[in-house]
């Protein structure tokens, strides 16, 4: 049996915890075990590239970036690595999260990064999930479970809507 593999939940800053917050909640429900940390691009540039170069050795499956502004963060990680890095832009006040999107999504050829919606941490933590269930079924179960309770909310909202259409 393969051991569990971590996902890495790196945060620019802690300012960020807001939103990162969601990616948390999804791992949890899922039982993904996983690290949290704040880690600089711009600030500590040593200390993210260490710790992206030996997450496959410690353990992670997985790394999620979070960052606002120049969002280098995805990047930087992901040039130390050969795990899958998904970036999560952040929202700022300055151009409501389309310079994060932009640095995240804009990588060079050789440094993929995916990319979700600003603030999308939720949607994070479920490609997450989706990259670990290929070699673990057992969470590839619950991914179909989650997919099939949103169908089910939605067929729910569908008939809610038709009583509503047939009322007028």
């Amino acid at each position: 049996m393969m051991e569990d593999k971590k996902v890495a939940i790196i945060m620019g800053s802690d300012s960020d915890f807001p939103v990162v917050s969601a990616a948390v909640k999804r791992l949890k429900a899922f039982g993904i075990p996983m690290e949290v940390h704040v880690m600089s691009a711009h600030r500590t540039p040593q200390a993210a590239a260490e710790f992206s170069r030996s997450a496959a050795e410690n353990g992670f499956g997985v790394i999620i970036a979070a960052a606002g502004k120049a969002a280098h963060l995805a990047g930087v990680l992901a040039a130390h690595t050969t795990l899958p890095v998904i970036g999560i832009p952040v929202k700022s006040s300055t151009l409501d999260g389309l310079d994060a999107l932009l640095a995240t999504v804009q990588m060079p050829s050789g440094i993929p990064v995916a990319t979700v919606a600003i603030d999308g941490a939720d949607n994070a933590a479920i490609l997450a999930a989706q990259m670990l269930a290929l070699s673990d079924e057992t969470l590839a179960a619950k991914l179909r479970e989650m997919k099939q309770a949103m169908a089910q909310g939605v067929a729910k909202k569908d008939e809610a809507l038709q009583a509503k259409v047939q009322e007028l």
